[in-house]
Formats: C-alpha cells, sequence, structure tokens
C-alpha cells in the first residue's frame, strides 16, 4: 500500500460545512499544510470530495 502526500492550497471559507469536516478529518488546517497518509479508498474518497482544495502527490 502506497502513500500519499495532500497540502492544502485553497481556504474553506464560504465551502460547505461537509468540505470543511473533510479538511479537518485529513488534518489539514492552515493553507500550505502537508499531511501524508495511506493510499486507501477511504482517504481518496475524502480527498476526491474536496480536490479543489487540495493538492495530491504520491509517494513510496
Amino acid at each position: 500500500m502506497g502513500k500519499i502526500k495532500v497540502t492544502k492550497t485553497r481556504s474553506a471559507i464560504n465551502r460547505t460545512k461537509n468540505q470543511k469536516r473533510i479538511l479537518e478529518a485529513l488534518g489539514l488546517k492552515k493553507i500550505g499544510q502537508t499531511v501524508e497518509h495511506d493510499d486507501t479508498p477511504n482517504i481518496l474518497g475524502m480527498v476526491n470530495k474536496v480536490k479543489h482544495l487540495v493538492s495530491v502527490e504520491e509517494t513510496k
């Protein structure tokens, strides 16, 4: 199973409560913050919901 790095690139202001909760669940609070997660279907689903607010890169 691989890893992915998720970086918050845009603000969560004027976003739905669900999108804000997803960012919080991913561990992203500030713009520019990067977190590393396992490449699981749950995490990929959450990233897909907020793909316009984050950037994703695969790591080993």
